[in-house]
């Protein structure tokens, strides 16, 4: 589309973004008597101090500058295995008690692969913002070892005038801590939801990962797509959805805060929760929540409810119709309410699976008439961001309008993230 201006910034993966997270041993008995954990335990404690501290000295040397309060993520992880393993820690010293928390942590690159599906909501706090400047949170799918994907995020200032600027990613990447879920269950099978994360409270958003929790998640979080949602009290809160990947079964789920420090991630009930790509309204419509979801791997579904977290079949919305989107169609992040309608971002996917990005104009008080449509994509994959993780894709999971235009940020071939400023009556136009 001729009048979509792409600014020059992009995101790419980086494998030098580490974090420290707890690292699980199997409890497979060596002999009759001991696991490798307490093998481990009873060899750690049985070092001489001067051991012990050589040993510690060797580890502080590798990673004490590549995170963040290096000795205190060590003495908390200790305190975990202690409860979990019943050690008797009163005559163990801090750097024994480090030494061991050591043993039980692993460095993980958690976008080392790809760096893919943004999507973008205003920020909770405005405060000293320009006329015509919005403060925003921008979510990213990060991709690491073992294709697995966690939540990333960046603060920036987005302007009407088509700028962008991002604040600088702090030098340490922290995980988001599970408060109701023991960590040795972290990820594993009989973990279910919802479960309350917390970001370090010395932490910023830019700074903070939020990795699998649950049982139905350890093969991934993907594609959330966050929207700003206004109660019929008037208070406001960030709602999103994504895909939980157990790595056999996915199903929806939510993640709602009020202010980006606490997360609940909440399971969705319902038939409509074995299907990806849903998104929510940003407030009810007719008295109900409404979600765009796409139920059975084709087509485009307007889904009603009366409950946020249960969602069953829907009213059928859109079908494939143009050579750009024969193969499939699904929303590419929540409605956007304008003045004409609700504004929804599509993807198509084509021949040689290529995937573009469209949008469709809904009725404001009945969004299941279709009053637009895009012929041709705003957005496809061509010349140099054919090439990447996935070839041939360009792809969204929410934009937001910022004065007289539309931004997007999108991802290219799963590997990197663009950003581009549309204005929303050329794309009426288009319709």
């Amino acid at each position: 589309m001729s009048d979509l201006f792409n600014h020059p910034l992009r995101l790419q993966a980086d494998p030098s973004r580490v974090v420290v997270r707890p690292f699980h041993i199997a409890s497979t008995a060596v002999g009759r008597t001991l696991t490798r954990t307490e093998r481990i335990i009873r060899e750690v404690l049985a070092m001489d101090m001067r051991t012990t501290r050589s040993e510690l000295g060797l580890v502080l040397r590798d990673f004490e500058a590549r995170h963040w309060q290096t000795r205190q993520v060590f003495s908390a992880r200790y305190e975990e295995i202690e409860g979990q393993m019943g050690i008797d820690g009163s005559r163990l010293n801090d750097e024994k008690k480090q030494l061991l928390g050591a043993y039980f942590c692993h460095e993980y690159s958690y976008a080392a692969a790809a760096l893919m599906n943004p999507c973008v909501v205003r920020h909770p706090d405005q405060s000293g913002m320009s006329d015509g400047a919005v403060r925003v949170v921008i979510s990213l799918r990060s991709v690491g070892e073992g294709h697995i994907s966690s939540v990333a995020f960046r603060e920036g200032i987005v302007t009407e005038d088509m700028s962008l600027d991002l604040l600088p990613e702090p030098p340490f990447a922290t995980a988001a801590n599970a408060v109701t879920v023991p960590e040795d269950m972290e990820g594993q099978p009989g973990v279910e939801g919802p479960v309350t994360i917390h970001r370090h409270r010395d932490v910023t958003l830019s700074g903070t990962v939020i990795f699998p929790i649950t049982a139905a998640q350890r093969n991934g979080l993907e594609d959330l797509r966050l929207v700003e949602f206004t109660h019929d009290d008037g208070s406001t809160e960030w709602i999103g959805t994504y895909t939980a990947y157990s790595g056999r079964e996915i199903q929806s789920e939510l993640m709602r805060t009020r202010d980006f420090r606490a997360f609940d991630l909440v399971p969705i009930q319902g038939s409509a929760a074995r299907n990806k790509g849903m998104a929510l309204f940003p407030r009810k419509v007719d008295g109900q929540y409404k979600m765009i979801g796409r139920q059975d791997g084709e087509n485009l579904f307007l889904i009603s409810s009366d409950d946020l977290t249960r969602w069953d079949e829907g009213e059928l919305l859109l079908k494939p119709r143009y050579p750009w989107e024969l193969v499939q169609i699904g929303n590419c992040g929540p409605p956007i309410e304008i003045d004409e309608g609700w504004l929804l971002l599509t993807h198509g996917v084509g021949a040689m699976r290529k995937y573009s990005i469209g949008a469709v104009l809904l009725d404001k008080d009945d969004p299941s008439k279709v009053l637009g449509r895009t012929i041709q994509p705003l957005l496809s994959a061509a010349d140099e961001d054919r090439e990447g993780y996935v070839p041939n894709v360009v792809y969204t999971c929410g934009a937001m309008k910022v004065g007289k235009n539309l931004f997007m940020p999108y991802g290219v071939a799963d590997s990197s993230v663009a950003f581009a400023f549309l204005p929303i009556k050329s794309l009426l136009r288009w319709m």
